[in-house]
């Protein structure tokens, strides 16, 4: 097994900077001792961020963008290879939010040439990049002897090499400081699956490429080691977004909608909202301590083994 790169810290997080705040007493007794603060309803207060995958109007990126600006962020790009919505978000984004900057930009997100030029615009612009979500992805539909390298290849490239391209070019742009951002750091986020830590969650190109998002952001993750950017994969179960609109579509047509979801505990498929506030905690410095995870939101169906419901005796 090949060593790890060794990797020399261009600068330190605030927290091995810094001791942490005195939080005072009550009645003697120290109070609690916080690395974030009290945050409120301004979880992403200022934070200028970068969202991949975000024309779907039923989409993880959609209801992640609402979630960042209803909570305080300073500027949102929103970015796709298609752009049938993009304007839409924005003008709904500017008239909810009219605090917020609301960026679009029409690109591939497996493009190194576009990644890197929306990551400098941020920085030109804002002085900053806090926040790169990379949520880019697609799937075939495909089981594997039906797949070509050409349609695996694209999978991998569309999935996996965009959420590279989105750690090497966000990272450098998070180490970069101002007099608003004294210390480097920031938050990177690529959405994996499920399918990415079990079998029998997708198709075996689309699986894949989830996988290698799990081990992306974990292995980058350590190779920041000490600058305070996290690295995180969160791992959606079944959620309705346009991915999986067939799906939905299919059981409603036969009267079996209920049947969605039904082998989590929770029984039941979930909404790209519920996804998009577990992305805008790890954006968060509410997850301060957060790093190199694979979080699976997916109503508890990783956590146990294959069942028919009623059927356990």
């Amino acid at each position: 097994m090949p060593s790890p790169p060794k990797v020399n810290s261009p600068g330190l997080s605030k927290e091995l900077s810094e001791p942490l705040p005195e939080p005072g007493t009550f009645e003697g007794m120290p109070g609690v001792r916080t690395v974030a603060g009290d945050l409120g309803n301004q979880r992403v207060k200022n934070k200028v961020i970068i969202i991949t995958g975000a024309n779907s109007p039923i989409g993880i990126g959609r209801a992640s963008a609402h979630q960042f600006a209803r909570h305080g962020a300073r500027a949102i790009y929103l970015c796709d290879f298609a752009t049938s919505h993009l304007a839409l978000h924005k003008r709904e984004l500017n008239s909810l939010y009219p605090s917020v900057d609301i960026h679009t930009r029409q690109f591939d997100a497996a493009d190194e040439p576009s990644v890197a030029q929306v990551v400098q615009e941020a920085v030109d612009k804002y002085e900053r990049l806090d926040v790169f979500f990379a949520n880019a992805g697609i799937s075939s539909g495909k089981v594997f002897w039906e797949e070509d390298s050409t349609g695996f290849m694209n999978v991998m490239k569309t999935n996996a090499l965009s959420v590279f391209l989105a750690a090497k070019y966000a990272s450098r742009a998070m180490l970069k400081t101002c007099s608003e951002k004294p210390y480097p750091g920031g938050s990177i986020i690529g959405t994996a699956s499920v399918a990415g830590l079990r079998s029998n969650a997708g198709p075996t190109d689309y699986s894949a490429s989830k996988a290698a998002v799990v081990s992306l952001m974990q292995t980058c993750a350590y190779q920041l080691v000490g600058t305070g950017i996290r690295c995180n994969a969160v791992c959606p179960g079944l959620i309705e977004t346009g991915m999986t609109k067939i799906t939905y579509d299919a059981a409603r047509a036969r009267g079996s909608e209920k049947k969605i979801g039904q082998l989590n505990p929770l029984r039941r498929g979930g909404q790209p909202d519920e996804i998009a506030r577990a992305v805008l905690f790890l954006a968060s410095d509410e997850a301060s301590y957060v790093n190199a995870q694979a979080w699976a939101v997916d109503g508890g169906l990783s956590g146990g083994l294959p069942y028919v419901p009623g059927k356990l005796a």
